[in-house]
């Protein structure tokens, strides 16, 4: 059956999952769903080949463009410059990941459309309030909105509709996860594990015991750096000057009049209409397993509202509504499918001023008050401003930008000296050293910009680039002023790290070796404290070592806690490397599971939060992989295949 969830962030569930809610699908959930929305599990599927089309796969009939697909393998590049130079098929396989991701992501969008899920407009613009790149000095501020917006190539209703997408998503992951059920014999087995502890003796086997054993000649040096031809390369590079036209400057230097303003507001009313909104405030009186008792409180209530107490203080001081308690019981304008039911009814059809209750509804008793009605009609021209004067700079802009572009390609046409065409267009001439084939800043791993660069007459200096159209904001002409060939760094430069590393490689070994012969001694019967006399280590330090705690080295702790548990006669030993860059050799004596019973009720209560959402995670899991399955996905393999596609 559909998992579904009621539109908008009603009182319900603020009051019955808040506290899930935060943990879960709060504002650190949505950021870490980002613009996918969940956390995918790569899985395969049949594919058909399909030549000429322009869509990287279909999913039950709707598109995921090559330009979204290409857009993302790009900022995977950039984001790791490093595996643009990794094997074809190492980048195949990240672009077969990334395009499962939007299969994955897609079925999931066509889940929820299909299922009904809504956001509202209370939620979406909570959302974005409170997103830190749209605030300042902490407060949401629009022409922020619109200027970080403008230089990411978004417009407002692209951004916001991503944003409902995501919060769908979210409603989604938060019914299944929230549905999750965990048996009692199982919560107590992962209480067991969680909080065991374990009695270990351990040996530490530091770089400096064995420094004096470390020994690295000039020979051996020498034989390392002959040795290694691969190593210690300086890449090829190129010193580059640019010239380049940013839409946003030009944005920037657009000016609009009021007067032109507000006649653009005239000609697009329409485009600004409100639902008919209410605000209201209410007092949440909850059963708690006595109605007749909070019918009663209620009725006080009311009757100290009527008496002329404050509404808000009341609401403040006696509703159960986590969500609105603290606004003075203030739930903001919501429209009338943002109140579904008996409540949403009963709002709607009162006059500003009313109160009334006591309201019985699934959890217990309201009092409401409305406090204003918003009417219906387009929005006030100082609340839609800024948005208008981000829409007429923008128009202006794109033909002003597109001029500026054919005077840059009309300035290299004339010319072929970079500081004339920079002046021609206003433009300053920018540089950057070393700029590789990987890529570099301020370019990052741009193949449009990597390809002009070291395209072969501009690299030896012949002639400058062509005029290239690095994405929609951003434009340049390239020359570079020096190609600087793949070569070896020199012997000289390079031998003081040979050194190290071999002293390094030489540490670690006998690091390793001890440890070793102090198992060994172990293992034909020597007791661990003789056993560690054996190698010239201290005396062992005998500890508890808890499985979650948090000063413990993590290297350590893994390897005691993964170990086979010990028998009454047999320890367990073994050795890992650990935190400060030596070799700790240990032995565990016993295993002391976690009690319960002995558990602090917090900590438990935490952990069994923590173990639903284990198996919520996996719940969710399943079932877009059910929906991964149950849909019908065509694959476009030559542009899964195409691997310089729109780079």
């Amino acid at each position: 059956m559909p998992v579904r969830v009621p539109g908008a962030l009603q009182w319900k569930i603020q009051i019955m999952l808040q506290d899930i809610r935060e943990k879960f699908t709060g504002w650190g959930a949505l950021a870490i769903l980002g613009t996918i929305g969940v956390t995918f599990i790569f899985v395969g599927g049949a594919s058909v080949s399909l030549s000429g089309n322009n869509y990287a796969a279909k999913v039950d009939g709707v598109d995921i463009g090559i330009g979204r697909f290409e857009s993302m393998y790009r900022g995977q590049l950039q984001n790791n410059p490093q595996w643009a130079t990794l094997p074809e098929d190492f980048r195949l396989q990240l672009r077969s990941n990334i395009l499962e991701q939007l299969i994955q992501q897609r079925v999931i969008d066509n889940y929820v459309i299909e299922a009904g899920y809504q956001i509202s407009d209370r939620q979406l613009t909570d959302l974005v309030h409170k997103i830190p790149d749209f605030q300042v000095d902490g407060e949401f501020n629009d022409d922020k909105y619109i200027q970080v917006l403008t230089l990411n190539d978004m417009t407002k209703s692209q951004f916001e509709e991503s944003q409902r997408m995501t919060m769908r998503r979210a409603q989604l992951q938060s019914a299944i996860r929230g549905s999750s059920l965990v048996a009692p014999s199982a919560y107590r087995t992962f209480l067991n594990l969680t909080f065991e502890k374990r009695v270990v003796k351990t040996v530490l086997i530091s770089a400096e015991a064995v420094a004096e054993d470390v020994n690295v000649s000039e020979e051996m040096i020498t034989a390392y750096y002959d040795d290694n031809p691969a190593l210690y390369q300086l890449p090829e590079t190129a010193d580059v000057e640019y010239v380049e036209i940013l839409r946003s400057e030009v944005v920037a230097d657009v000016s609009v009049s009021e007067e032109r303003l507000l006649e653009y507001y005239d000609d697009n009313k329409d485009r600004y209409q409100q639902d008919e909104q209410r605000q209201a405030r209410h007092i949440l009186i909850l059963f708690d397993n006595d109605e007749a008792g909070a019918e009663i409180v209620a009725n006080e209530m009311l009757t100290r509202v009527r008496a002329g107490e404050s509404f808000a203080g009341l609401a403040e001081k006696y509703s159960k509504d986590g969500g609105t308690a603290a606004q003075g019981g203030d739930m903001g304008p919501l429209t009338r499918t943002q109140l579904p039911g008996e409540l949403g009814g009963i709002i709607f059809s009162m006059a500003e001023g009313d109160i009334e209750g006591p309201l019985k509804s699934d959890f217990g008793f309201h009092i409401v008050r409305l406090d204003k009605i918003l009417e219906s009609g387009p929005l006030p021209f100082e609340q839609v401003r800024a948005s208008l004067l981000t829409e007429l700079q923008e128009q202006e802009a794109a033909g002003m930008f597109l001029a500026l572009e054919r005077k840059l390609s009309d300035a290299l046409f004339d010319g072929s000296e970079i500081r004339a065409i920079a002046e021609a267009v206003g433009a300053e001439v920018q540089t950057i050293a070393a700029y590789g084939r990987g890529g570099g800043e301020p370019f990052a791993v741009n193949q449009k910009a990597v390809d002009a660069i070291f395209d072969a007459t501009v690299l030896s200096g012949a002639q400058l680039s062509e005029v290239i159209e690095l994405d929609a904001n951003r434009t340049a002409v390239f020359a570079v002023t020096q190609h600087n060939l793949a070569m070896r760094r020199s012997f000289e430069t390079v031998r003081d790290e040979i050194a190290q590393t071999l002293s390094n490689n030489q540490s670690e070994d006998l690091m390793a070796g001890r440890a070793q012969q102090m198992l060994d001694a172990v293992a034909a019967g020597e007791e661990f404290a003789a056993a560690a006399a054996v190698i010239g280590a201290e005396a062992p330090v005998t500890s508890i070592m808890a499985r979650n705690a948090e000063d413990a080295d993590q290297f350590l702790a893994v390897a005691i806690f993964t170990a086979l548990k010990p028998t009454a006669d047999n320890p367990t030993t073994g050795s890992t490397r650990n935190g400060t860059g030596g070799y700790t050799v240990y032995s565990i004596k016993s295993v002391l599971p976690g009690r319960p019973e002995a558990i602090p009720l917090a900590e438990r209560d935490a952990g069994k939060l923590q173990l639903v959402d284990r198996h919520g995670i996996s719940d969710f899991s399943a079932f877009v992989l059910a929906l991964r399955a149950n849909a019908e996905v065509i694959i476009n393999k030559d542009a899964l295949a195409a691997q310089d596609r729109l780079q």
